[in-house]
């Protein structure tokens, strides 16, 4: 946890400004998860292009109280020009990050979402950091031999993709790639450089003193929530108004006072620069420390390899990385954290069986990833031949290739970036307590979008690259769906059988007509094949030939198919049981 910084004084200023309590936190939820490659969204001066904007959406909002403006899809499409599939793309989108539980858009029915609509103060802190731009990956220090093992086959490689997932992940550790520190530092820059101008489109004017006399209401100041936060622990940390000293001690009962907008500004300005402060010392701290280290790694004592780190975050995410040619798993009582971010593993099967808010899948290969059930959203990128089985809100694909995923998502499939011979299938797997997962972090096993990707822009306008013209306007390749004859469940072992009882015995998502009748047809055809076998005339040397036979056959199926992994998790099992049955 981070160490509390000390109240400043100075005793040439009649008046200080009281220091912050504890540190200042940028939201990574918006950052992570709430950028849309649509260009439209992209201001060249976001606050000269919101100004106007948050005044036409005020007068069209559903609501005649200032303090209450709501902003339909039909609205939003009108204002922006957009159609009204990206309007209910960035509602959706926004509901997805928002920082607060029990706003209507967050909690509304998915059919009433664009309806319902967003607070306009959320839209226009949504909008605003449309114009983020995400911090680069450091550079490799052999970037000719990474390049070597990782060769580039699209024409658009150069451009469109920042780095490949080999040039970010091969060396084995996060240290050439942004370290959760190195983006918290870029997030809080970011904030440090706009948020007068962000301050000042939550502000009013004073009734009569113009335009250049703002104040903030608390409730205004409340919304900052959306993008900052002070303490540890997530959503659950100290609310905005309690760590702010002109808003901490106001009466429940009565409207507070609103305070001078230069005044939240400074305030908030000290906070930002004292943890930019403690940031930059850690991050030298780090650089100058043992070579080994990474951000607060601990090497998990596991049936993977001695490489793999398990990060538990002081900001409620659990880092899962360097798994390589081993199975990994993380129940629900391993976990104390509400997001995870899967990075750097190869040639595995990960399984993670909880409830989450948030997901991440960053720079893995030739992998299988099973996703518990995620309320909030899941990203996945920069991954290649990779099988990806998720129960989830929404996902979003940025530059994968040869990928393929098993969907149980409420939301359709987001498809962003340089991808390649991506496929989507149904959902394929369960275990024991998945529904109870699935209703704990609110997904609907009776809607499930998986057929209905969108793609968005091949090119990412939040990364800070430089593009060629007109290649903006290129649309991202979309995902096909996969052949209902190559359909297969997929089988998550029971290593603890009743130490997690559940009651889910089947897919709670229901497969669709082509892919049960294939189902039922490859079991068929499976019961007539083995009754063949035992009832065929053979002599011993004859079924000792055909055994032979179909276990060359089985064998290169499993490495043609990927399935390999799958012999990872039966070693493991095999393991663990004898480790059992020892003690």
């Amino acid at each position: 946890m981070s160490d509390p910084m000390e109240p400043s004084t100075s005793k040439s200023d009649p008046n200080p400004i009281i220091g912050p309590i504890t540190l200042l936190h940028p939201r990574r939820e918006p950052f992570e998860h709430g950028l849309l490659p649509i260009q439209k969204l992209i201001f060249t001066d976001p606050l000269q292009a919101l100004i106007p904007l948050k005044q036409k959406l005020a007068s069209s909002s559903s609501s005649s109280s200032s303090s209450t403006h709501r902003v339909n899809s039909d609205a939003l499409a009108d204002a922006l020009q957009i159609s009204s599939e990206h309007a209910r793309l960035i509602l959706d989108t926004l509901a997805s990050v928002l920082h607060s539980e029990p706003d209507p858009l967050v909690n509304a029915h998915p059919d009433d979402v664009g309806s319902v609509g967003s607070d306009l103060r959320d839209l226009i802190l949504f909008l605003y950091i449309q114009s983020y731009k995400r911090l680069l990956p450091r550079s490799h220090k052999d970037s000719a031999a990474v390049a070597d093992v990782w060769p580039s086959t699209s024409a658009f490689d150069g451009y469109l993709s920042a780095l490949s997932p080999l040039q970010l992940v091969r060396s084995n550790t996060r240290r050439f790639m942004p370290s959760q520190a190195d983006e918290e530092a870029h997030q809080l820059s970011y904030l440090q450089k706009h948020l007068a101008n962000i301050i000042s489109l939550l502000s009013e004017p004073v009734e009569g003193e113009g335009e250049e006399s703002l104040v903030l209401t608390m409730e205004g100041f409340e919304h900052l929530g959306f993008l900052i936060q002070f303490g540890d622990k997530g959503s659950e940390g100290i609310p905005l108004s309690q760590a702010a000293p002109f808003f901490a001690n106001s009466d429940p009962d009565m409207p507070a006072v609103p305070v001078p907008a230069s005044q939240v500004l400074d305030w908030l300005l000290e906070n930002i620069a004292s943890s930019l402060e403690h940031i930059t010392d850690k991050i030298s701290a780090k650089e100058n420390g043992p070579q080994g280290g990474s951000d607060q790694d601990v090497a998990m004592a596991d049936a993977s390899s001695s490489s793999v780190r398990a990060s538990p975050s002081a900001r409620n995410c659990c880092f899962i990385e360097g798994v390589s040619k081993s199975s990994y798993v993380k129940q629900a009582s391993d976990l104390k954290h509400s997001s995870v971010k899967v990075i750097n593993c190869h040639d595995s099967v990960i399984y993670i069986l909880a409830p989450l808010r948030y997901a991440t899948i960053y720079g893995c290969s030739d992998a299988t990833i099973v996703l518990g059930a995620v309320g909030k959203a899941v990203r996945v990128e920069h991954c290649e031949r990779v099988h990806v089985i998720i129960a989830a809100k929404r996902v979003c694909i940025a530059n994968c290739r040869e990928c393929l995923f098993f969907l149980g998502v409420n939301q359709r499939p987001l498809v962003v970036g340089d991808n390649h011979k991506l496929q989507v299938a149904p959902y394929n797997t369960f275990y024991s307590q998945l529904e109870e997962h699935m209703t704990e972090v609110g997904i609907q096993a009776t809607m499930n979008r998986w057929d209905e990707p969108l793609a968005l822009g091949a090119v990412d306008p939040h990364d800070s690259l430089s593009h060629p013209a007109g290649v903006s306007d290129a649309q991202a390749e979309s995902a096909a769906q996969l052949d209902p004859d190559q359909f297969t469940n997929f089988l998550i072992p029971n290593w603890f059988e009743g130490e997690s009882a559940g009651s889910t015995k089947d897919n709670p998502f229901p497969l669709p007509d082509a892919y049960l009748k294939s189902q039922l047809r490859n079991q068929k055809n499976l019961s007539e094949i083995k009754q063949i076998l035992r009832e065929a005339p053979l002599e011993e040397n004859r079924k000792r030939e055909l055994s032979c036979a179909l276990h060359v056959y089985f064998k290169d199926w499993l490495y043609a198919s990927g399935n390999i992994r799958q012999l990872y998790c039966l070693q493991v099992e095999f393991e663990i049981k004898m480790e059992l049955e020892s003690v």
